[in-house]
């Protein structure tokens, strides 16, 4: 009886060591493992197929939003509505004209169907020093609003103001390091960027109508991101500025002076 007993307990030894050593080698091969970055596959009408690498790590958020609103289908049927030979094609557009924001219910599903909203700008003029992605060719960066113009005590406004409008960079712009989100770069289909930037335009006379429009806007068929089993959540929204509020209230109080 004892002899059994020696042998139960050798065998529970020997599963212990044995559970111990795959425990031990699965928690090795989890911090070894390199996480293969997400990658967005733009299919554009009559153009041709973009594939661009994200970079979660120096954009997280931002690259959250991109993969909820095209893996969603949002980016189904949009347009490039700009576009500039020698700096860059601009599409994601609600509305096709550079107008227009996405709504809750475009990255959530049961989301408010009429409130729009934006994401903080993850970049170095916005305080956020994690993302140094220059602003190179092959860059894919988000697109925001300008108020400086107007006061520069909205520039923060502006530096918060993108929601689902992008670019994609087809040459290398110094002038505008660290004051948009970059967020990856093309690993296929350069030439393609470079087609649709040098399609025809209404016009490229300075503030005319239609200057940088197409003719033809090349249109998006889709936008899909392999994630390769990384679940990068839904991204975190913030309230946008309405400019035609605040400019409405400036009128208001400069009225309200004036009497």
């Amino acid at each position: 009886m004892k002899n059994f007993e020696k042998i139960i307990l050798i065998i529970i030894i020997i599963a212990a060591i044995v559970g111990i050593g795959f425990l031990g080698y699965g928690y090795y091969q989890k911090l070894t493992r390199t996480v293969q970055n997400p990658v967005a596959t733009i299919e554009v009408e009559n153009f041709g197929t973009i594939k661009v690498e994200l970079y979660p790590d120096i954009a997280q958020n931002t690259v959250a939003n991109f993969i909820t609103l095209a893996n969603r289908g949002y980016y189904d049927g949009k347009t490039f509505h700009r576009t500039v030979p020698d700096f860059m094609i601009q599409g994601g557009s609600k509305d096709g004209d550079g107008k227009g924001a996405p709504t809750i219910s475009d990255i959530k599903d049961e989301g408010s169907t009429t409130e729009t909203y934006a994401i903080k700008g993850e970049f170095i003029a916005n305080d956020y020093s994690k993302n140094t992605l220059k602003m190179k060719k092959g860059v894919i960066a988000m697109a925001r609003a300008d108020y400086s113009n107007v006061s520069s005590s909205l520039t923060k406004n502006g530096y918060n103001s993108a929601d689902s409008q992008f670019f994609i960079m087809n040459a290398d712009n110094d002038n505008i390091n660290g004051l948009y989100a970059g967020f990856g770069e093309v690993i296929e289909g350069l030439d393609v960027v470079d087609a649709i930037a040098n399609v025809e335009v209404v016009t490229r006379e300075s503030n005319a109508d239609g200057q940088d429009k197409p003719v033809d806007e090349p249109k998006i068929t889709s936008i899909r991101v392999e994630t390769y089993g990384v679940d990068y959540g839904e991204p975190e929204t913030i309230e946008p500025f309405n400019y035609y509020n605040w400019l409405m209230k400036q009128y208001s109080t400069t009225q309200s002076s004036n009497n």
